[in-house]
Order: C-alpha cells, then sequence, then structure tokens
C-alpha cells in the first residue's frame, strides 16, 4: 500500500509540475504543422513533421531481473520511445515522395550505439535509421496510386499500419507487427505496392503490396533450445534463417461508412477525438511462403511453415453532441507462423539480464508473451470529455487483448486502463497508463518443453509526454 501511494504521489507531481510549461505551447492551431512552398502555385512543397515520445515508468520486473548483473525487482526508468522526423514532398500532385527517419527505444540501458556500455549497448548515442523511404505515382485519380520502396503497407489490420502520433491508447499492442524486426524493419519492408479509394464516394479502401522481407543470417537458426524441445516431445518453430526469402503479399481494405479517411500517408489514426464522423470494416492478410521452420518432436527432421495472418476489424469515431466523443475499435485476428512459435517482447525494456535460476517464461524486465501462432481479440474505447478552459481536455480509455496461443497453455490476458491530456489535441499532450501484466512459468522449471501457465501478475505505470508539430 504505501509503495503505491508513492508512486500515486510522484505521477501527480510529475503532472503538476509540467503543467504551466507544457500550456505555453499555445492552442490547438498547429494546422498542417511545418510546410514550405517550392513554387507560387502551392502544388510544390515539401512538409515537415518532428514529433519527441519521452517515457517516464515504474515497473516491476519480471522475476530474477538484473540491470547491467544487479539484481532489480522494481525500478524507475526514463527513456525516448520514439524521436522522428517526416518529410512529404510532393513535386506535383500526381508524384510523393515520403522520407521518414528517427530513434525509437532509446532508455537508460539500451538502445545505444554498438560500442558504448560494458555490454556492447547501453543508452547513449543512439542511432538514427530509415522507417520509410518510398515514391509514389498517381496513375488514374484516386483510384489508383502505385508506389514502391521501404513501406508501412504491410498489412493484415488497421492497428498493422497505425499511427503513433495518435493512438487511443498509450500505444500499439504491437501483436498487429507480428514481424517487428525479425523479417522487417521497424514494421517496414522493401515492397511495390497499389492503392486507392473506389466506388461512389470513395468509400472502399484499398491497399495492396507485394513485400521483400528481410534475409535472417543462419546464426539465428534453430537454438539448442529448441532442438531441446523437439527431441522431448514438442515441435518447436523459429523464424527460417539462411538463403534469399520468398515474396510476401499482403492487403487490406475497408468500408468507409461515413467521412471519407485520407489515404495519402500509410498511417491508420487512433483517435480523432471526435474532429470526424467515421465508422468502418476492414479485413485483410499477409502471406509469407517458407518465412519459418521448425524441429519435429521426437525426430531430428525440420520443416519449412508458411506464415499466414488473417484479420476483420472495425473503428467508430464520433462525437457526441457538442463536447463528448466517443472512439473504439475491435479487431480478430488469426496468425499462423508455424507450430507452437511464441515470442516475448518488453517495450524499451527496462531490464538487460536475468538470473536463470530464477527466470520465468517471460524473460527480463516487462516482456511479455505478445507474438505467436495462435489467435488474438483486441478491443479498445475512449470517451473525450468537454475541455475545460486553461487546463485541456481528458480522454479516459481501457483496452483488452486476448490471445489463446498455442505454446501457452492459458489465454494471455492483458488489460490498460489509462487517459490521455489534451493540451493542443495530439501536438500535444500527456498519457498516463496502468498495466498488469501477466507471467508465465514453465509447469516444470528447466524443462523448456513443458507446459506454460499464468503464475503471477506485474504492474506497469507509464507517463508519457508527447509534442510534434
Amino acid at each position: 500500500m504505501k509503495k503505491n501511494l508513492q508512486l500515486l504521489l510522484l505521477s501527480g507531481c510529475l503532472l503538476s509540475g509540467i503543467l504551466h510549461n507544457v500550456k505555453a505551447q499555445g492552442t490547438d492551431g498547429y494546422g498542417a504543422g511545418i510546410k514550405v512552398a517550392l513554387d507560387t502555385t502551392g502544388k510544390k512543397y515539401i512538409r515537415i513533421l518532428n514529433w519527441h515520445q519521452v517515457w517516464v515508468r515504474h515497473n516491476e520486473n519480471n522475476p530474477g531481473s538484473t540491470v547491467n548483473g544487479t539484481p532489480e525487482e522494481s525500478q524507475w526508468d526514463m527513456g525516448l520511445r520514439r524521436s522522428r522526423f517526416l518529410l512529404h514532398t510532393q513535386i506535383n500532385p500526381n508524384f510523393m515522395l515520403v522520407t521518414h527517419f528517427g530513434i525509437n527505444n532509446a532508455n537508460q540501458i539500451s538502445g545505444g550505439a554498438n560500442g558504448q556500455g560494458a555490454s556492447g549497448a547501453d543508452g547513449k548515442k543512439p542511432q538514427l535509421f530509415m522507417h520509410d523511404a518510398y515514391v509514389e505515382h498517381r496513375v488514374y485519380k484516386d483510384m489508383l496510386w502505385l508506389g514502391a520502396g521501404l513501406q508501412y503497407n504491410i498489412g493484415p489490420s488497421r492497428l498493422s499500419s497505425a499511427s503513433t502520433l495518435n493512438f487511443l491508447g498509450l500505444d500499439s499492442p504491437i501483436f498487429s507487427w507480428q514481424n517487428i524486426e525479425a523479417t522487417d524493419q521497424f514494421a517496414r519492408q522493401y515492397g511495390i505496392f497499389a492503392k486507392g479509394q473506389l466506388l461512389k464516394d470513395k468509400r472502399l479502401d484499398y491497399r495492396v503490396s507485394l513485400n521483400f522481407p528481410f534475409a535472417i543470417a543462419k546464426g539465428a537458426a534453430l537454438s539448442a533450445l529448441d532442438t531441446v524441445a523437439a527431441n522431448n516431445g514438442r515441435t518447436s518453430t523459429s523464424y527460417h534463417a539462411g538463403g534469399q526469402p520468398h515474396v510476401a503479399y499482403t492487403g487490406y481494405f475497408k468500408y468507409q461508412f461515413w467521412d471519407i479517411e485520407s489515404n495519402v500517408l500509410p498511417f491508420q489514426v487512433g483517435t480523432y477525438i471526435g474532429t470526424k464522423k467515421v465508422f468502418n470494416i476492414g479485413a485483410g492478410f499477409y502471406q509469407h511462403k517458407d518465412a519459418m521452420w521448425s524441429a519435429m518432436a521426437n525426430t531430428a527432421d525440420t520443416v519449412m511453415a508458411s506464415q499466414l495472418f488473417l484479420s476483420a476489424d472495425a473503428f467508430l469515431d464520433v462525437p457526441i453532441g457538442k463536447k463528448y466523443a466517443l472512439t473504439a475499435y475491435t479487431s480478430y485476428t488469426y496468425a499462423d507462423m508455424g507450430e507452437n512459435y511464441i515470442r516475448n517482447i518488453g517495450l524499451m525494456n527496462p531490464a538487460n539480464g536475468v538470473i536463470s535460476a530464477q527466470a520465468t517464461f517471460n524473460g527480463s524486465g516487462n516482456a511479455v508473451p505478445t507474438i505467436g501462432t495462435g489467435s488474438v481479440f483486441f478491443a479498445q474505447a475512449g470517451l473525450a470529455l468537454p475541455k475545460i478552459k486553461k487546463i485541456g481536455r481528458f480522454q479516459p480509455y481501457a483496452s483488452l487483448l486476448m490471445a489463446n496461443y498455442e505454446r501457452i497453455a492459458d489465454k494471455v490476458l492483458i488489460p490498460d486502463v489509462g487517459f490521455n491530456w489534451f493540451l493542443a489535441g495530439h501536438s500535444a499532450k500527456i498519457t498516463v497508463n496502468y498495466r498488469p501484466r501477466p507471467v508465465f512459468t514453465y509447469d516444470t522449471p528447466g524443462q523448456k518443453w513443458s507446459d506454460i501457465h499464468m503464475t503471477d501478475r506485474k504492474n506497469e505505470l507509464t507517463i508519457q509526454f508527447q509534442v510534434y508539430l
């Protein structure tokens, strides 16, 4: 009880201490951001976006977690979840160039340049890298655009190409970026894509692409642990390593019942806070032949496995009267990544090691089973409240991820609750999020092929400060 009271008091101090300074940034009227005209017609321009997302949080670590070899049951930490620039250049209305670069997940112990720190990398001097780098050409009206490059049209759901500037919750639930940093580059792949809006009033929005996933070096082949699991009666799967990957096919289609959303950029809005009246239903797919391989139970054989993701979703954002706004999203996703595939992910993980004798299935820090073969139901909703003069606008929200992964005996249930505090719309906001994270343990510790059940929950409190121009 004393610890929880301390957390709440410190959170309140952090929020109240910055209120005066953030209000001084101005009103909601940021418009299109920084826009540089290249001629007198306004048809040639460069639009520049810049944003930072700073996280301060308290995390109860998974059992056995260490920071540079020192055991840490819990800790406060701070870092940059995202820091990016995006340049959107239009030569004329028929040609477009998008360049998007920055850093992600740099905190006090990780995300830095190679060679820094005793473990080979710490949080210092994080390196900029490309997120998007592609070109587009309008072929026919708004019905058909063609583009190519490092791009974000990767299906199979609205969440798969979510904008990071206007989440309803704190962040992405991550499960929708199934190949994150495996065969993609931060949810991007090289690809050739087509997009457009069809039917009367552009009701049907589509994006399809032929992608070239990143290759995985042979050093990332099936591990000894996978082989042990297979020899003890459980098939184990990992990414296929070595050789040139097959191409992948992906697409997402949505029908727009009310207002039409922009498809100039691939980023899907998380909440409009009632500034549009939107109701969409969508469906999509992603297929990659021989992306995985499996060590077969009780044999020395390995077999290839393909990836198949299928998803259906619905999105609602509607003003209620003149002062309130409701946002809701729900999706169902089926993922086949090979028998028993499962992956733990810890966002901007505050720990970098684990004591093996105390380790759970989750691993270190805030890692939790996130991606795997099975099905995932996700739902979230938020209600924007009336604006309070000189204070801003609040939007409480809640979400639930419920996954049935083949490798885990229990359901993975991850709830989040929190609120957005809009000081200038999404251009200046604070998000406070609480998550009770599930912890999973092998039924027989030391036997990595044994069944896995949930045994505990650990608490996370995160405060995000976001400004973008």
